[in-house]
């Protein structure tokens, strides 16, 4: 090991002043810091003491040695760590009482205390497996404990969710259960700054008719800290701050949170400050981002050429036109001939370096402690000047004092959002391969070159340079600032009793800007009176204000074989939040890029804004009883009231009952050595769901603002109320197994039945009423599953271990009932033929249903596509939405992932790989690329195979012309999607036997190097990130604590 520990010292050596210089004078300042705090802890240690000695080992339950275990004197605050032969020596005070922590990542705190009356030498200290540590879930509102809990609920540490990645928490998340599903976008690819739709257990609202009302129905609910948060607050976390992430999934689990569980709770826990002399641990990463290209498969130079050649692209009958079309022919082909071929998917693409800091500091005594952490995160991202750049920092004071402990966490984040100069990724897509972008002395060109189609009044088809746009100072970027303050007060008058009062207050100021001067190629065709209007720039600033209260009593006793836990809470809130916004036309300098420039409004165009105001109450009652950890029992009870539903329905109850079985720890399996585990889980939970739009049930009015009557201002009714409107509600039954065999295999197992009923949908109504959409309870929704997370520790020898792990998900989900609004929006669905399935909802089928005709394929004869009429034996070549079929199933059959974890002698080895059997996708790149492609712009390269070119041939795809035909949604685009992606890779080396640690003073030391979106398999070809590609990342992180 000590030939190891050389060498990698001799690459860090090199690697950090490397990493170091690229980081910036920010990082050199905390870098300088550390000498002095290191010199200040030495001393410290040097001080001559008066005390008794303690000497002796620690180890693990297997008699190995453990090095780097943390010991600390609370007394005094003095502490060392054991060596690479766990052994160690510390002084205690003599003659009064000392307590002594030991603590080691992934292992059980133990505390012991010592007298100080002798010497205590050869010491066998032991500390218990982390597994141990499991024993709390924590749900943000009440903890309990996880033995005699029946709920679903999943933990994930720190070290867990940092084995996977160091970046994205909720990705990460979505690498490690089958329940976290996050949206898998072909369009935004890996933008740094697209905020992704996630469910859990499947979709229980319509999506895709909220119409004028904002938000996601299917997301769920985001906890920090106790209080509500957004998914851009947990987007933007930094990952060190994160101390566990617990999903939970079933009734039991959830109903706490009453109106607002039923998609499911995500619970993120930040560290707080422990106890000790002072610590200062610095994270370091640097991270490579690469595109990904290999799903596009388009068309060089020379193939799109005759691509458009054999579409008849420059054929005429008329000899006078065939000459126009030969003269720009052999124009293009002389570029060719003279090596003109580009590759435009790289012209707006980088490899993007990222670089992430985070510093934090700790200590205090066990009445007063405190923290303080502050990071900085530069995600770029791989289109050219794209990235999300975010500043955070945070301060933790806790103090006790006698049977009260106050509590304050302030956090403040700042972020930029960045969007690319270069436009949508799309527009470099179509771009001809046989143009360039720049002309013969090196200059960008804004027009790439002409098509001047045959006729006597020929159309002119200009082709414009997307990379010209760039150099113009365009600006596209988001920002806000967000301040959270939460404050906790704690009241223990006897030990089983503790009530808890706490306020948070989170503010946020946000603010987009959009700016395209009067040169960018959006306004080309703005002649005449418009020309001197060229040029547009929006601007929307906002903020909003959240309170949370919360009063809380939590009892917990044990009599006998007899333990109970009672909860109780109250809690209110208030979000307010406000927008403003304009947009302005008139900027001809590019040079002029401030909206105090412009000429004028918009066209028609005045200042907007908007404003909400939402409020709710809680009262929640919770208690869990367990019979000598045999036999269990849970039960919730919540009344909600919101400002957002109907005044005849305002308030709604929620509750939850759940009983659970540990057969391990029967009389008669006491000899079952080899079943550590066997809980058995029943449970059903009703939850609701709020997260809509606050104003959809009332009646809105606005006032006029270009009518005045006798110099009085008229106001018009804006929103349709409806005072019935009331909450969607989910009952969640779950049947559950956890089971655990020779202290190595784990298994996970939940089976769930989930039904949703008044479902709110914005339905259609007429325009005559004034209005477009009407919110109403209009739909039932069953969600049926089951889960499985597999964990095999294979080999396990002291601190090294090797285990496989695995999971597995289905999800079946079913509209059980429709009304007669929703059958009437069918219809006018069906009323209009596209190029893409449409979105249909039916009594008995999925959400995720794909419609589309039945395709007999291309006729050999004529070229034409046949379809099957829904009688399933009429032919015809005539296409109506009337046949329309359920041709398949975005929804996957089973989904999951496996992996592998180990390490040995500090060297450590993460691989994780996803999967997922039995989905269908329409594949609209056929259509768009190859069959219906306009071959004006560049296209697939299989628009050379299987197009019907003759009587006879037999095809995929219909002939190609020079003219797009029109395809409509067709079985014979439906596909089977099934993916294996490498998700994560991380390897990493823990200096903890290195016995220099201890001599630098230096409690711990990692180096790690991910490499996430190794590589992505499908069964399927069609292109992926359209407005934004996908990219590789490979990251290394450095964390070092002093």
């Amino acid at each position: 090991m000590g030939r190891i520990c050389k060498k990698l010292i001799g690459i860090m050596a090199f690697l950090l002043p490397v990493a170091i210089s690229a980081q910036g004078g920010e990082v050199n300042d905390t870098v300088a810091s550390v000498p002095a705090a290191r010199m200040m802890a030495s001393q410290t240690s040097q001080r001559p003491v008066d005390g008794v000695l303690l000497q002796g080992v620690v180890t693990d339950t297997d008699k190995s040695p453990l090095p780097g275990v943390h010991i600390i004197v609370k007394e005094t605050q003095t502490g060392v760590a054991s060596d690479e032969n766990g052994e160690f020596t510390i002084l205690l005070p003599k003659g009064q009482q000392a307590t002594v922590e030991f603590s080691f990542i992934g292992m059980q705190t133990l505390t012991k205390v010592y007298d100080g009356t002798k010497n205590y030498v050869k010491q066998v200290i032991v500390l218990n497996s982390g597994e141990e540590l499991e024993e709390v879930v924590v749900t943000g509102l009440f903890d309990y404990n996880s033995r005699t809990f029946t709920g679903s609920a999943v933990s994930y540490t720190q070290e867990d969710l940092k084995s996977i990645g160091n970046n994205n928490v909720l990705k990460i998340i979505q690498s490690l259960d089958p329940a976290f599903i996050v949206e898998t976008n072909s369009i935004n690819g890996s933008n740094p700054n697209h905020m992704a739709d996630i469910t859990l257990r499947g979709n229980a609202s319509f999506g895709g008719l909220q119409g004028e009302y904002s938000g996601n129905p299917n997301a769920p609910l985001f906890i920090l800290d106790g209080f509500e948060a957004s998914q851009e607050q947990i987007f933007d976390l930094d990952m060190n701050r994160v101390k566990s992430v617990t999903i939970l999934k079933d009734g039991a689990a959830k109903a706490i949170y009453g109106s607002k569980a039923s998609n499911g709770v995500i619970v993120v826990e930040t560290i707080l400050p422990e106890a000790g002399r002072l610590r200062v641990t610095y994270t370091g990463d640097l991270s490579v981002e690469t595109p990904d290209l290999t799903s596009y498969n388009l068309t060089n130079a020379a193939e799109k050429l005759q691509v458009e050649l054999n579409a008849g692209r420059y054929s005429s009958s008329s000899p006078y036109y065939q000459a126009l079309l030969d003269e720009q022919y052999y124009a293009i082909a002389a570029d060719i001939a003279r090596g003109v071929d580009t590759y435009w998917l790289s012209q707006p693409l980088r490899t993007s370096v990222g670089q992430k800091h985070s510093a934090s500091f700790e200590g205090g005594t066990e009445e007063m402690r405190y923290s303080a952490m502050i990071g900085y995160n530069d995600v770029a991202g791989v289109m050219k000047q794209s990235g999300r750049r975010n500043v955070q920092g945070n301060i933790n004071l806790s103090y006790r004092y006698g049977k009260w402990m106050f509590r304050n966490s302030l956090s403040v984040t700042r972020n930029q959002a960045d969007d690319s100069p270069f436009g949508s990724f799309s527009d470099y897509v179509s771009v001809n391969p046989y143009f360039s972008p720049y002309d013969a002395n090196g200059n960008i060109r804004k027009v790439l070159g002409y098509y001047t189609a045959p006729g006597y009044n020929g159309s002119v088809l200009t082709y414009y340079n997307p990379l010209y746009n760039a150099t113009l100072g365009t600006k596209n970027f988001s920002k806000y600032t967000e301040i959270v303050e939460n404050f906790y007060i704690e009241f223990r008058p006897i030990d089983d009793l503790r009530f808890t009062a706490r306020l948070g207050y989170t503010f946020k100021d946000n603010r987009r800007e959009d700016f395209y001067p009067g040169d960018h190629t959006n306004f080309n065709d703005w002649t005449g009176d418009r020309y001197f209007q060229r040029g547009s720039y929006s601007i929307t600033n906002g903020e909003s204000n959240n309170l949370n209260i919360d009063l809380t009593a939590n009892y917990s006793h044990q009599w006998g074989k007899h333990q109970l836990l009672g909860n109780a809470a109250y809690s209110l809130q208030s979000t307010n939040s406000l927008s403003e916004g304009m947009v302005a036309w008139g900027f001809l300098n590019n040079h002029v890029d401030y909206i105090t420039f412009a000429k004028q409004y918009a066209e028609g165009g005045k200042p907007s804004g908007s404003e909400s105001t939402t409020r709710s109450l809680g009262i929640t009652g919770a208690v869990n009883y367990s019979y000598d950890e045999r036999y269990l029992f849970d039960a919730s009870l919540r009344f909600n009231g919101s400002s957002v539903f109907g005044s005849n329905n305002r308030w709604g109850t929620f509750w939850s009952a759940g009983t659970g079985w540990n057969l391990h720890n029967e009389a008669f399996m006491e000899d079952a050595d080899w079943l550590t585990l066997a809980k058995f889980r029943v449970t059903y939970g009703l939850t609701g769901n709020q997260n809509f739009s606050p104003y959809q049930s009332k009646a809105t009015y606005k006032f006029y603002d270009n009518i005045i009557y006798d110099n009085i201002s008229g106001a018009y009714l804006m929103g349709m109320p409806n005072s019935n409107l009331k909450w969607q509600q989910t009952g969640d039954f779950n049947v559950g197994l956890d089971l655990g065999l020779f202290n190595d295999l784990n298994l996970r197992v939940d089976l769930y039945d989930s039904r949703t009923r008044d479902a709110l949908i914005a339905m259609s109504i007429p325009t005559s009423t004034g209005f477009t959409t009407y919110m109403e309870n209009m739909g039932n929704v069953r969600n049926r599953g089951a889960e499985a997370m597999l964990n095999w520790r294979f080999l396990h020898k002291g601190q090294s271990y090797m285990s496989l792990s695995g999971s597995i998900g289905h999800n079946k989900n079913q509209v059980t009932e429709i009304s007669e609004a929703l059958k009437n929006y069918n219809s006018e669905q069906d009323a209009n033929s596209t190029k893409s399935p449409i979105i249909r909802y039916e009594e008995g089928q999925s959400m995720t249903a794909i419609w589309a005709v039945r395709s007999l394929g291309i006729d050999p004869a004529t070229g034409k596509e046949m379809f099957l009429k829904k009688d399933g034996v009429t032919t015809t070549y005539d296409y109506t939405t009337d046949d329309y079929i359920i041709a398949g199933d975005s929804n996957p059959i089973v989904h999951g992932t496996f992996g592998f974890n180990g390490e040995w002698k500090g060297i450590g080895l993460n691989l994780l790989f996803s999967y997922q059997w039995g989905g269908d996708y329409y594949n609209q790149t056929l259509v768009d690329r190859v069959e219906n492609a306009n071959v004006a712009y560049n296209v697939d390269s299989r628009i050379f195979r299987d197009t019907w070119q003759k009587v006879g041939d037999v095809a995929l795809y219909k002939h190609i012309s020079s003219n797009p035909t029109t395809t409509y949604a067709s079985t014979r685009f439906v596909q089977r999607d099934n993916t294996l992606d490498f998700t994560s890779l991380s390897a990493y080396y823990d200096f903890k036997y290195c016995d220099w640690l201890k001599r630098a003073n230096i409690e711990r030391m990692r180096v790690t190097l991910y490499m996430n979106d190794v590589f992505h398999l499908s069964t399927i070809k069609t292109e992926r990130g359209l407005n934004y590609p996908y990219a590789r990342t490979y990251s290394l992180s450095v964390t070092t604590t002093f």
